[in-house]
């Protein structure tokens, strides 16, 4: 990677100009033309570094989304991966080393919806599914620092999911949907999403920057593949904390370095008593269990029962579609 790609993908994972010609803006920071940045993310693009420009959503503002967990037999990974995969609304589905060793996230435009896809997704596969909405978000999605180095942080503006909002009109869904999927790489990318929207430029502009705001999007920017960028381990951690203490050690873990995700869930005893997760990414499995023990040693987790479930192989990793109706306005 050249210095120019470090600086693009380093400096805009967050904060995307929010302005009619935003890649003339990063150009210009960058010291090079406008048409120089979107040729070097197309190419980044097509070498998979660069998942997308554009936005992730916190959880539960403009859509219902929950983790899920199964129990795959080894013999039919590849077929039930697949389903899972193939189903617009579920962005991430992993393997992992784990009895319950297949992990993904899914969502809707709102619960009867979700629920009613993942009862589908479970008859198809014929394997249980654990359901594992989200109870309180702590650091969600906010990039990584390339340079090995501690990321700024940021904390989620308001770290309890409330009610989806009612009055998010079709126009609205469907700038959401398309925002998710990703900025054309164009001179006026706004421009461009407010055709697909069916509304203006400006209209675009504002309500990206009232979300943003309002914590709705937790991150607008260059949105990377991680394992294409060098970090090739991760590692879901989940911790059985006490609930009255649930909220206090959750803060902790989130703002330690190298924690890149970190939120509370329902349990789903007996199997699954866990309630509080973070990811860790590394470039090697030793530097993720190093950051491990790292973290329950500065967050005084020794005495709370844990599970550590690296991750083995990448199915999908990509933008949720909510639904036909937003994607197409």
């Amino acid at each position: 990677m050249d210095s120019l790609e470090f600086r693009l993908l380093n400096e805009f994972q967050r904060d995307l100009p929010l302005c009619p010609a935003p890649y003339a803006v990063m150009g210009h920071r960058l010291g090079v033309s406008e048409a120089t940045v979107i040729d070097t993310l197309a190419h980044l693009a097509r070498a998979g570094k660069v998942s997308r420009v554009g936005a992730v959503f916190r959880p539960h503002t403009v859509s219902a989304s929950t983790l899920v967990a199964m129990r795959v037999p080894q013999e039919r990974m590849e077929d039930v991966a697949r389903i899972i995969s193939a189903c617009p609304g579920v962005s991430h589905n992993y393997a992992r080393m784990h009895r319950l060793n297949l992990w993904f996230v899914a969502a809707a435009a709102g619960e009867s919806q979700l629920a009613q896809l993942l009862d589908d997704l479970e008859a198809r596969c014929g394997c249980p599914m654990l359901r594992l909405p989200l109870i309180e978000s702590y650091h969600i999605d906010l990039g990584f620092d390339l340079s090995d180095g501690d990321a700024r942080r940021k904390t989620a503006v308001n770290g309890r999911p409330g009610a989806l909002p009612t009055n998010l009109s079709m126009q609205k869904a469907a700038l959401a949907a398309w925002l998710a999927t990703g900025l054309a790489l164009v001179p006026f990318p706004f421009a461009e999403l407010a055709v697909r929207a069916g509304t203006t430029e400006g209209a675009v502009i504002r309500s990206i920057d009232n979300w943003v705001q309002a914590g709705v999007i937790s991150r607008l920017g260059v949105i990377v593949r991680h394992h294409e960028l060098g970090y090739t381990s991760n590692a879901m951690v989940a911790f059985d904390i006490a609930d009255e203490l649930a909220t206090q050690t959750g803060r902790h873990i989130a703002a330690q370095p190298g924690v890149t995700l970190c939120a509370r869930r329902t349990r789903s005893r007996p199997e699954w008593p866990y309630n509080v997760y973070c990811m860790i990414h590394g470039r090697n499995d030793e530097s993720v269990i190093a950051r491990i023990e790292s973290l329950r040693e500065q967050c005084a987790l020794d005495d709370w029962p844990f599970a550590v479930l690296f991750s083995t192989r990448r199915f999908k990793q990509q933008a949720a579609i909510i639904s036909d109706e937003m994607a197409h306005g």
